[in-house]
């Protein structure tokens, strides 16, 4: 985890479909505030700083398909 000291900043909440389940919350870490992203099920969890979660909107949407190609990791 980048910061043992974390204060939830909002209340989680929770997207899914048939597919998967995501958790978010925006906490506040020593340095500064980040999103909390956490798969439950896998027990994945990544904190994101609002550089990292705009440039998610750079990317064509066929970055995201290579990414599903091998969602967990290389073959």
């Amino acid at each position: 985890m980048e910061d043992e000291y974390l204060e939830e900043a909002g209340e989680p909440f929770t997207v899914s479909n048939e597919f998967a389940t995501v958790r978010i919350t925006k906490v506040h870490t020593r340095n500064g505030e980040r999103l909390m992203i956490e798969a439950p099920r896998l027990g994945h969890m990544i904190l994101l700083d609002s550089l990292e979660l705009e440039s998610i909107s750079w990317q064509p949407p066929e970055t995201f398909s290579k990414f599903l190609e091998t969602p967990f990791g290389p073959l």
